[in-house]
């Protein structure tokens, strides 16, 4: 079987190494000057205050993305998430911003770009950006073939026989890869029922695919690994206070100002949002500790005339009965 997967390796655009051996390539040392700061291994255990997600794909730039889930993810375990972008498939464009991210924040999450297709360039991109080999991953390609289902439009498919569909599955499995590094900690298989893996690259670059199905699951596997190295281990995470208000933002400005740098010491930020065309705008609370906002929250309501709401714009009916 080895033996095969060596012939298909080697028709390969770009050269691949044997299923069972290390690729040649991985011997090679980094490119001088390549990457900055602490090492891979010191920002794989570091602990996670801050988060950013890099959403990747042409097809992205104009519809929905990931974001909104991670967003949500991360405000559960209190990560403070401080960026979010959205690039398309260009090579230099995902060198720069993982480079970039992976030097300002804890956690970097990609997501999309990692299918095989032409245009799905994500694992390579990362692998030049930090100067890595890309290895077929032994595990990842035999779940790959253990949970993959046949797909209709190739019955004659075959694992042992070189074949454009072989190669474009084994792009797949071929992660960026240091060397130096035990490789359990570079490929992570959170979810048993998904052959799909997160690469984790240079300690702190998570890649995840960009289909939300597999990456909400994938996300949410990671949870486990995460939790230790949060501030608060327990993942306690953020509690938010959202109050409808029917006050113009101008007449709470200078209350909200004043509120805000108070509350500052306490960890709670204070938001104002404005809703065009509605009779009601949004102030918002948000902190770790619930029960600080919780004792602030009726001197708010008294200031801003509000009332308590769960979601944006539910007493909109009330309002308009």
């Amino acid at each position: 079987m080895f033996s095969r997967l060596s012939q298909v390796a080697r028709h390969l655009s770009r050269p691949l190494p044997n299923l069972g051996h290390s690729s040649a390539a991985s011997a090679l040392p980094r490119k001088a000057g390549m990457v900055s700061g602490p090492s891979a291994a010191e920002r794989a255990s570091k602990k996670i205050h801050t988060a950013a997600c890099l959403i990747i794909g042409d097809e992205v730039l104009g519809g929905k993305t990931n974001s909104n889930y991670f967003a949500n993810w991360c405000f559960g375990l209190g990560i403070n998430l401080k960026r979010i972008e959205v690039i398309e498939d260009d090579e230099a464009e995902i060198i720069e911003a993982v480079r970039r991210m992976s030097d300002r924040y804890d956690l970097v999450v990609t997501s999309g770009g990692i299918g095989p297709t032409h245009d799905d360039i994500t694992y390579s991109s990362v692998a030049k950006a930090f100067g890595l080999p890309l290895v077929v991953h032994q595990e990842t390609f035999a779940r790959m073939k253990k949970l993959s289902k046949p797909h209709p439009g190739q019955p004659n498919f075959s694992w042992d026989e070189d074949s454009p569909a072989l190669r474009a599955r084994l792009r797949m499995a071929e992660l960026p890869t240091d060397p130096s590094r035990p490789l359990g900690e570079q490929c992570i298989a959170p979810c048993d029922e998904l052959w799909v893996p997160v690469a984790v690259v240079h300690g702190n670059i998570h890649i995840l695919p960009g289909v939300p199905s597999l990456f909400e699951k994938l996300l949410d596997g990671l949870t486990p690994l995460v939790l230790p190295r949060l501030a608060d281990p327990q993942g306690n995470g953020s509690a938010r206070v959202m109050i409808s208000t029917p006050l113009p933002e101008s007449q709470v400005a200078g209350y909200l100002s004043e509120l805000a740098a108070r509350v500052a010491p306490k960890g709670v930020k204070v938001g104002s949002y404005p809703r065009w065309g509605k009779k009601t705008n949004t102030v918002t609370l948000v902190g770790k500790d619930k029960q600080f906002l919780e004792s602030i929250t009726p001197e708010v309501l008294h200031h801003v005339n509000g009332r308590l709401i769960k979601v944006e714009g539910e007493d909109d009916e009330v309002e308009a009965e």
